[in-house]
């Protein structure tokens, strides 16, 4: 293990601004198939974080996304868990996340949304908006969250870009400003135009390494269009010119306010439009800004150090059975080595080991500052929703937890497995990949899910990273509510009439499980002291089994 580094000089208060000032932390969202992962990846290259990029299509190639670094990822060629990235460009320390397309690991990702302070969006030119793109609009919206939109895959055959502009503010409620204009599409895409710097950027196709050679034109009006690129640089100019009358002047207050969106154009696979779309971000995108605690609103530059876990991963690194707290910095300076305080459990941490990402490749941290996300390897210590301090008890809110809408109940194959089985769901239900339930009645296990692609996903992670094959078999139970009170007695009583359908999840939380939406109206109308609970934050419910016990 490396000693704590010790000749790193103390950050004073204007140093620590200058370092909030430069973090830029942004998520990137889609729905599936959009090209989100692609786009991840380029940016990577472009940023000179990667050298080649990896293949994301062809499933047998020897070469994968960098951000997709599960086994089921690479077979799938899909991202079924989300992934940090930390890179350098212009002066700039971007925090990048790629999360999960599919809606059914949502979950991840809007866990993944209260650690951003920026989201780019992802349009497949094709389909327009998705029904994922719009859910996770509105999680973004909720909290008001500043989105930059990348219409992606240019070079097919895909809808108007009027259409979409128009299509975007009438489905996601926002003001659309284009900043780069397409000419041309599919087979006749010829490139786009930079609207604020007035230069034309020509498509060249080409996947591989990032180029600094692309041929740019001056002038919107320069005649030698026509001539070179014909009647699809006609129809381009003429859509410019009635988007420079009709569009919004865009405004930066409004963009903040999440309520703007600045819009590009591109093709991801083709390197293409990524190099404008990275310069915004890093233009645009803001710092890291105060976070409301439940006792207080935290600035991100006071010199004390806080943080929260938004995302716990097992097994990152098989081989060695880890298992990692990734923590978004709100605040202050984290050094290696510090003494650190976790306020759930009151116990001390001093985190000698704290690393960055590039997916799951790491590098060992000796410094971090508000916006940064770093992973803290411990063994069960911290929990999804933990707040970190230097001492001050501080609970930061907002991670959600929603009731699952499908059940499944849990066997192991091999009887002899049964420990391995109960090590495994209990890490996976730590990180949130599936939600882990403990009947009171019965030693079934019962998972929770949003959608029946987790069930294969941990199921296949129980073969692979735990030596596990589980059987995973169809349960009666359809709904779900967590159940809390004012009163720890009247909980008790509720809990122990009800104990067929009661069970604890992983944080111990207490569960009422129904077959029926009639069946859990009826409970709730017996039992007018009990609170329902569809949906639970981790300092945003009370858990009462302690209490109760």
């Amino acid at each position: 293990m490396s000693a704590p580094s010790t000749d790193l000089p103390k950050r004073v208060p204007s140093q620590i601004e200058g370092e909030v000032l430069r973090r830029r932390t942004f998520a990137i969202i889609s729905h599936p198939d959009a090209g989100k992962t692609t786009l991840t990846e380029k940016l990577l290259l472009f940023s000179g974080a990667i050298q080649i990029a990896g293949s994301v299509k062809a499933r047998k190639a020897t070469r994968h996304a960098t951000s997709d670094w599960m086994e089921i990822e690479k077979q799938r060629g899909i991202s079924v868990a989300s992934s940090v990235m930390q890179m350098e460009y212009r002066d700039c320390v971007i925090n990048l996340l790629d999360t999960p397309g599919h809606q059914d690991f949502s979950e991840d990702t809007y866990r993944v949304l209260t650690a951003v302070d920026a989201a780019l969006m992802v349009i497949d030119a094709a389909n327009g908006v998705e029904p994922q793109t719009r859910r996770l609009l509105q999680v973004c919206r909720a909290r008001n969250t500043p989105i930059l939109t990348f219409v992606n895959k240019m070079d097919r055959e895909v809808q108007d870009p009027l259409t979409l502009m128009d299509e975007i503010e009438r489905e996601l409620g926002m003001t659309v400003v284009p900043f780069t204009w397409p000419v041309g599409m599919g087979k006749h895409f010829h490139g786009v135009m930079d609207l604020r710097k007035q230069q034309m950027r020509v498509f060249t196709p080409g996947e591989g390494k990032a180029g600094g050679d692309d041929e740019i034109l001056s002038g919107i009006d320069n005649p030698a269009y026509a001539e070179r690129f014909g009647m699809e640089y006609d129809q381009a100019k003429g859509e410019i010119e009635l988007v420079r009358d009709a569009a919004a002047t865009f405004d930066l207050e409004e963009f903040l306010a999440g309520r703007q969106t600045p819009m590009f154009f591109g093709s991801a696979v083709n390197n293409f439009g990524v190099q404008e779309i990275l310069d915004a971000l890093v233009e645009m995108a803001p710092a890291p800004a105060e976070r409301a605690a439940m006792q207080r609103v935290v600035k991100p530059t006071e010199p004390k150090f806080t943080g929260v876990v938004f995302k716990i991963q097992a097994n990152m690194d098989p081989s060695h059975r880890d298992r990692i707290a990734f923590l978004r910095v709100v605040s202050g300076h984290f050094e290696r080595g510090m003494r650190l305080k976790v306020v759930r459990s009151g116990k001390e941490l001093r985190p000698n080991t704290v690393v960055s990402f590039l997916s799951q490749r790491r590098e060992l941290l000796d410094e971090a500052f508000a916006g940064d996300i770093i992973g803290i390897p411990n063994h069960g210590v911290l929990q999804l929703g933990d707040t970190i301090t230097e001492g001050e008890a501080l609970q930061f809110t907002g991670l959600p937890f929603f009731a699952p809408e499908m059940f499944r109940a849990v066997e192991v194959a091999d009887p002899l497995r049964t420990k391995q089985l109960k090590a495994g769901l209990t890490q996976l239900g730590e990180e949130g990949a599936i939600q882990v339930f403990r009947p009171i009645a019965g030693s079934v296990l019962l998972l929770g899910a949003v959608g029946q692609l987790q069930f294969e996903v941990v199921a296949h992670r129980l073969e692979h990273e735990y030596g596990v094959k589980a059987r995973i078999m169809p349960s009666r139970f359809q709904v779900a509510r967590w159940v809390t009170c004012d009163d720890a007695a009247e909980l008790r009583r509720f809990i122990d009439a009800n104990d067929h359908r009661m069970a604890y999840d992983a944080v111990d939380a207490p569960t009422v499980l129904v077959e029926y939406a009639p069946e859990l109206r009826a409970i709730e109308a017996n039992w007018p002291k009990i609170k329902f609970h569809a949906l639970r934050e981790h300092a945003g419910l009370v858990f009462q089994k302690r209490m109760t016990d």
